[in-house]
């Protein structure tokens, strides 16, 4: 009686997991059947198969220097908002002082400040010290936003150390620094590499505090915005059409 319905909590569990697959990866299937088709805007039935589309992204310059700032932008960002993280968890990890809760909150505080109230925010700072405008605006404000979530993720693996482990490292003749090297970072290092993915996924798909700070310089997902709210072009159905159908989750 036990092992049967054992087999039937387990058929449940793997009917519930493919169907949360199916409600993710159905969109974006459906959004690339979509962008193959000859049609300029999607509709049932289907035309007949095109690449033209994807041919006027590949010919649009405008679209590959919007890819090409996003990528900058996102790996500059990993970078520095992966940097801040470990320090910010390192710093909660290692210790302790007065005000330590205040700090944590501070710290974690952007990602749920409405994006709007950020990006005015963050054009009202960069303007007065004449940065607005610049991919290096783009860059300090997703580095803003996108830092919390490498802190968390990497505070999270800290928590999981021993502290004897410095202590150890300590009594062998190591350093801080040496500790922290051959010790701290070898140990969160696969929660390092995980920051550096997400932040940088984060910063390529924000596009409301981008459209705020680029200006001219605007990344991918602004671009794809632009096209959304009525600079409608053939040669955004192909590159519109995906991130649309993943927010609209």
């Amino acid at each position: 009686m036990t092992g049967n319905r054992n087999i039937v909590i387990e058929a449940l569990l793997r009917l519930h997991v493919l169907a949360c697959l199916i409600f993710i990866f159905a969109p974006i299937l459906g959004s690339f059947v979509f962008s193959l088709n000859s049609d300029r805007f999607p509709s049932l039935p289907l035309g007949h198969f095109s690449l033209e589309w994807y041919r006027l992204i590949w010919e649009d310059p405008f679209v590959w220097s919007g890819f090409f700032n996003t990528v900058i932008v996102g790996l500059c960002v990993a970078v520095i908002a992966t940097l801040l993280g470990f320090g910010g968890a390192y710093t909660d990890y290692r210790y302790k002082f007065v005000g330590k809760n205040v700090y944590l909150a501070l710290a974690l505080l952007p990602p749920t400040i409405p994006v709007v109230i950020m990006g005015l925010a963050m054009l009202a700072f960069l303007s007065r010290i004449n940065l607005s405008g610049s991919t290096i605006s783009v860059i300090i404000a997703h580095g803003v936003m996108c830092s919390p979530f490498a802190m968390a993720i990497i505070r999270l693996r800290l928590s999981q150390m021993d502290p004897d482990l410095e202590a150890a490292s300590w009594n062998l003749g190591g350093n801080e620094w040496a500790t922290l090297r051959h010790v701290i970072v070898p140990f969160a290092r696969p929660a390092i590499f995980a920051a550096l993915f997400i932040t940088m996924a984060v910063s390529f798909d924000e596009f409301a505090v981008a459209w705020f700070v680029s200006g001219l310089n605007e990344t991918l997902p602004v671009k794809i915005l632009g096209f959304l709210q009525g600079q409608v072009s053939p040669g955004s159905t192909p590159s519109a059409r995906l991130p649309s159908s993943a927010r609209s989750r």
